[in-house]
C-alpha cells in the first residue's frame, strides 16, 4: 500500500548525479543557505531513513487503511534546512489524505523536485499534493514556525485539528572527560547545516570547574564554514556587538563561545553554561522541555541522549516535538 515510500528511497539513492547536481545549483541560488553540499546531505539522510526495513518497522506500529474519502490537510511548511517540511508531507501522504501545502519562500524548488520523484513512482499518491499560497478549505493543518508566529497559528487554525509548533533548539551536556573524537563529533551536531536546524545543538552545559577551551580547540577543524558568505557575516557581526559592548566571550576565529543563560544562540555563537549536579541539570532540562528538541551527550550520563554526532540524523520514526504526526493524522 505504501510501497511507494520504499520506492522514493531507492530513486533519492540512484539519482543522477548530473542532475542533482542541476538541482543543487537552482536550489542554491534561490538560498544561499543551502549549499551543495548540505543539499546532498541531507539527501544521504534520506536515503538512510528509507530504507526497505526501517521502513517497514515504523508503518507496522500502525494500523493503516486509506480512506474512502481521504482528509485534506494543510501544511505550512518550514524551510531553515533542506527538507524541513518533507516528513510532514511523507506522513500525510503515507496516511492516505491530501496535502494543501504552503512552502516556505526559502525553501520552494526542492519540494517540487521530490514530488517529481514521487510522481514518476506513484502519480496518484504524487496528485494528491497541491502547492497553495494560503490554507484554506482543508480539515486538519501542521503548521511550523517561529515562537511569534507559532502563536498567530493557534489563533488562525483554532477550529481545526492541528499540530503546531514553535522554535526550539538543541543542547549538549558535557562530562569534561570528553576525548577530542568525541568533541569533533560534537562539531557535526552544531556546526551542520551551519546550526539552522531545530536539532543543532546552540548550546553546551559543562561542569563547574571545566573550560570551554577544548571545545574551541577542536571546533578550530570546522574552519570551512567560514568560507560561506552568510555565515562569516554573522559571525563577524556578533563579535563586533560583543567587543564594543564589552561582553566576554571566547574566540578561536570560526565560532565564539558565550557564557549565557538563555538555550538558543545566534549564528555563529554557541553559548555555554557551568552545571553543579547533573540530576539538577536533568531537572532544569526537564523543565525546557517544550523549547528543546534534543540532548546531546553520552547516554550514561544524561538519560534518553542522543549520541555525539547523531543530531541531525533521526530515524523515521523521529517526530518533531516528539509528537507523533501518523497517529494524529489516522485518527482525523
Amino acid at each position: 500500500m505504501n510501497n511507494w515510500i520504499i520506492a522514493l528511497g531507492e530513486k533519492l539513492a540512484k539519482l543522477d548525479e548530473s542532475q542533482l547536481n542541476e538541482w543543487t545549483a537552482r536550489i542554491y541560488a534561490n538560498n544561499a543557505w543551502f549549499t551543495p553540499e548540505n543539499i546532498k546531505l541531507a539527501f544521504e539522510g534520506w536515503v538512510n531513513m528509507l530504507q526497505p526495513e526501517a521502513v517497514k518497522e515504523w508503518l507496522h506500529h500502525y494500523s493503516i487503511s486509506i480512506p474512502l474519502t481521504p482528509k485534506t490537510v494543510g501544511l505550512v511548511m518550514a524551510g531553515n534546512i533542506p527538507f524541513a517540511g518533507f516528513h510532514d508531507m511523507l506522513c500525510v501522504l503515507a496516511a492516505g489524505h491530501k496535502v494543501k501545502a504552503k512552502r516556505s519562500s526559502q525553501d520552494r524548488l526542492l519540494p517540487e523536485y521530490i514530488l517529481s520523484l514521487i510522481h514518476e513512482i506513484d502519480s496518484d499518491v504524487a496528485n494528491r499534493v497541491e502547492w497553495v499560497e494560503r490554507i484554506e478549505n482543508i480539515d486538519a493543518v501542521i503548521a511550523t514556525g517561529s515562537g511569534n508566529t507559532s502563536r498567530y497559528f493557534h489563533y488562525y487554525f483554532a477550529k481545526w485539528p492541528h499540530i503546531i509548533r514553535k522554535n526550539r533548539t538543541s543542547v549538549a551536556v558535557l562530562s569534561g572527560t570528553e576525548t577530542d573524537d568525541e568533541l569533533r563529533a560534537l562539531g557535526k551536531d552544531v556546526f551542520t547545516y551551519f546550526g539552522l536546524g531545530c536539532r543543532n545543538v546552540s548550546k553546551v552545559f559543562i561542569p563547574e570547574g571545566g573550560s570551554p577551551e577544548p571545545i574551541l580547540r577542536v571546533f578550530e577543524e570546522f574552519e570551512k564554514v567560514k568560507t560561506h558568505n552568510k555565515f562569516a557575516n554573522n559571525y563577524d557581526y556578533n563579535r563586533s556587538v560583543y567587543y564594543l559592548n564589552h561582553i566576554p566571550f571566547f574566540d578561536n576565529l570560526v565560532l565564539i563561545l558565550k557564557e549565557d543563560e538563555h538555550l538558543a544562540s545566534p549564528i555563529g555563537v554557541l553559548y555555554y553554561e557551568f552545571y553543579k549536579n547533573v540530576n539538577q541539570l536533568q531537572l532544569k532540562l526537564e523543565a525546557e522541555r517544550e523549547n528543546i528538541q534534543c540532548i546531546v551527550s553520552r547516554p550514561e550520563l544524561i538519560d534518553g541522549a542522543v549520541p555525539f554526532g547523531e543530531a541531525q540524523s533521526p530515524s523515521i520514526s523521529d517526530y518533531a516535538d516528539g509528537v507523533d504526526t501518523m497517529e494524529f493524522l489516522l485518527n482525523l
